[in-house]
């Protein structure tokens, strides 16, 4: 399990990006950096710099992500066949926190992590508590019967900051998702920009 050290605004702030899209992000009122020196003028980024953003970004939205994790999930997508920008985003819509953020069990990704690590989620009819368990095209993630009147979902659901994607089934009736297909990187919907060549540029230099 990941533990997050960083509140979720701070990343925002440090990234200079609304990453989750949320009304809520101090980024909405102030696009600045946090600090005394947040205000000065932004120095231009080197092209690693530009990498190491791009790649920090990715990693903050799917929960702040630690290295280790990320870097093995990259080293995966860079085996398979085809683009590895592609391939990555692809595994990390496919984690079974995220599957629970789009479907919009859950407000956040780190709420997401959290549920499922409570034991509120069930695979397949089989209850899985780590985050990290990659779902497959065609498997049903269900809400837990006592957990389907927490407020935490009740509230989620009815959440109109953000649109569950095509390639998510959802039947609120029965608190049940189902992955259709594994999502191309522009059928995604990032609340920032996320620019995964730049991170496939990245570890291709680092």
């Amino acid at each position: 399990m990941t533990k997050r050290t960083t509140a979720k605004y701070k990343i925002d702030r440090r990234m200079g990006a609304n990453l989750w899209g949320r009304p809520k992000s101090p980024v909405n009122r102030r696009e600045y950096p946090p600090g005394q020196h947040g205000q000065r003028r932004r120095a231009k980024f080197s092209d690693f710099g530009l990498q190491l953003r791009a790649k920090q970004k990715l990693k903050g939205y799917y929960g702040d992500l630690t290295e280790k994790q990320f870097r093995r999930i990259f080293a995966e997508a860079e085996r398979m066949r085809g683009d590895t920008g592609e391939n990555l985003i692809g595994l990390l819509e496919r984690r079974l926190d995220a599957i629970v953020y789009r479907a919009k069990f859950t407000p956040t990704i780190f709420a997401a992590r959290q549920f499922v690590n409570h034991c509120h989620v069930i695979v397949n009819g089989k209850r899985v508590n780590i985050p990290s368990y990659r779902v497959t095209e065609g498997d049903v993630i269900e809400v837990r019967d006592r957990s389907k009147q927490l407020a935490i979902v009740l509230q989620s659901v009815g959440l109109p900051e953000r649109e569950v994607p095509d390639y998510i089934v959802v039947d609120y009736s029965k608190m049940t998702a189902q992955l259709q297909r594994i999502p191309a990187f522009d059928e995604v919907p990032f609340g920032a920009v996320m620019e995964p060549n730049l991170v496939v540029e990245y570890y291709a230099k680092n």
